[in-house]
């Protein structure tokens, strides 16, 4: 009786525990609501203080493993939620692992859809894992807003 016991809290702690290791991934929904978010509060607060908001690690906008990157329309970054050294960056030429330009890809989406989904690879802040990833970015005026989520 006293082993069932045993058995039970471990699978309990078990199955518990891996619930909440899927919960700390954001989803694409959360990451697409990430981006209509910042856009609403650049919208009402105006670009500097927003970049400034996006820019903060420990701000509205990041949330687990999400986290909300702008660029202008030529590929310079001028807002981070996951890497402060790269603001300021023209990251045109930025590759993943298989040699995809995800930023250049970035702005052809914006330039020609407005909006819109891209895969490629990137390392998650949570695992620090290189992981496959989607992002989905928005023009807005004459920035790209994006936020991606990874896929398990």
């Amino acid at each position: 009786m006293k082993r069932m016991f045993v058995m039970a809290l471990v699978t309990m702690f078990v199955v518990g525990f891996s619930g909440f290791a899927l919960a700390a991934d954001g989803t694409q929904a959360e990451a697409k609501a990430l981006v209509k978010k910042a856009i609403d509060y650049m919208k009402a607060n105006g670009k500097d203080k927003a970049f400034a908001e996006f820019s903060n690690l420990k701000g509205k906008f990041v949330d687990r493993d999400l986290y909300i990157f702008v660029y202008d329309l030529n590929g310079k970054c001028v807002a981070h939620g996951f890497n402060q050294k790269m603001i300021g960056k023209d990251l045109r030429e930025m590759k993943d692992p298989d040699g995809k330009f995800y930023v250049k890809e970035r702005i052809e989406i914006a330039k020609t859809k407005g909006s819109g989904w891209q895969d490629y690879k990137f390392t998650n802040p949570t695992s620090k894992k290189l992981e496959n990833k989607t992002a989905y970015i928005e023009k807005y005026e004459d920035v790209i807003v994006g936020c991606g989520a990874y896929k398990k």
